[in-house]
């Protein structure tokens, strides 16, 4: 006998991958989806119910305003979504009822109230969601066709740039990070992808990962460009990180490129369906610290390796599995980064991101962009 008698979801897919997933509607304000047994419901508002019913994938999509217009009749002057919700329920004999981590507290307490007993489910909440159909990797293939497009297109810019004095110029310009997210972001706008939090980041601040990266562009210093938009058409998202120098690299830096690259083929060359996450990422560990660079906490900051070797990455840019620390084993078909790195402030930054699909003797890129250090 299972234990719930439906899953619920009160939210705005739009924000809510899950919730997408089960229903493939997209809406930017809550709504109401329920699975009652093998049924999957929608409760929706007048304003989106025809367009509910023409686009959704569920099987029923109900009236909201008929179920708040049932629970006024049984004596709730001003019904609250969990107050339609009990009116549904009581018709489908419903009482225990499975949500997601996110589920709204102030909802979970109305319903307890009402006499419902909630179980929360952490991630993955739909475990389907890993392993990821041919029409979803392609999804996936064409979002990141259109980063790379866009990296080139930075890229381009950066080799265009010629260096005076301390800087590069483009047109008359000082190269900076702001204006190459620009070329990354309207490229890839135009692409019909959003990008959000474009990473370019120069020398010093690429050796913080998540630094978004401002101001000049300097010859000869390392530039992370990490670029992670997501599809507006389909939802799913793409990654790729590349580290480029305009000019010469220092020898220090050049050995970071190639430890980190070296790094990156340990993980591929032990990568496959039913290989350990955790397994995979202590191996690229061992490959960085055994190339001579150390992790380590330097005046108040992380230097060297600290971060996962890898992550999922569908409908949400992070999602399961993982390769990192307490990572478990890879099935068959998901697709995950690789994306080793190494930070030291005085020498820059090198990360190096490529997305791939988990076969069961090893794996497939997505990725189809080179690496190279210098330009």
């Amino acid at each position: 006998m299972p234990e719930h008698d439906a899953i619920l979801f009160i939210a705005a897919s739009e924000t809510d991958s899950n919730l997408f997933y089960a229903c493939r509607f997209l809406a930017g304000d809550p709504f109401v989806y329920t699975q009652i047994g093998d049924e999957k419901i929608l409760l929706m508002s007048d304003l989106e119910l025809g367009r509910a019913r023409d686009e959704s994938k569920v099987d029923t999509v109900l009236s909201y305003s008929r179920y708040e217009g049932l629970a006024k009749n049984a004596g709730v002057t001003t019904p609250q979504a969990t107050d339609v919700l009990h009116v549904l329920f009581q018709e489908q004999g419903v009482k225990r009822l499975l949500v997601p981590t996110s589920f709204g507290i102030a909802h979970g307490d109305r319903l307890r109230d009402l006499g419902y007993e909630i179980k929360c489910k952490p991630e993955p909440f739909i475990e389907e969601r890993v392993v990821k159909s041919d029409e979803e990797i392609a999804h996936i293939t064409e979002s990141q066709r259109q980063t790379e497009r866009a990296v080139q297109k930075a890229i381009d810019a950066i080799r265009e740039a010629k260096p005076r004095k301390d800087f590069l110029y483009i047109n008359g310009e000082v190269l900076t990070a702001e204006k190459l997210k620009h070329i990354l972001n309207v490229s890839l706008m135009e692409a019909g992808c959003v990008a959000r939090h474009t990473i370019v980041a120069p020398g010093a601040q690429g050796a913080d990962p998540h630094n978004q990266g401002t101001g000049p562009i300097r010859p000869n210093e390392s530039i992370v460009m990490d670029v992670f938009p997501q599809s507006s058409h389909t939802r799913y998202w793409a990654d790729m990180t590349r580290t480029v120098v305009r000019g010469k690299a220092s020898d220090r830096l050049k050995a970071m490129y190639e430890a980190v690259h070296a790094a990156q083929e340990v993980c591929f060359s032990r990568l496959k369906a039913g290989a350990n996450g955790a397994e995979l990422h202590t191996e690229v560990q061992k490959t960085l610290s055994d190339a001579g660079f150390l992790t380590e906490e330097r005046n108040g900051k992380m230097v060297g390796y600290f971060h996962g070797t890898g992550h999922g990455l569908g409908l949400d840019i992070h999602e399961p599995p993982r390769i990192g620390k307490g990572g478990k084993d890879l099935p068959e078909n998901t697709v995950v980064t690789v994306e080793p790195g190494l930070y030291y402030p005085e020498h820059g930054a090198v990360r190096i991101e490529d997305l791939v699909v988990v076969t069961a003797d090893g794996y497939r890129s997505l990725t189809e962009f080179p690496k190279y250090l210098e330009i």
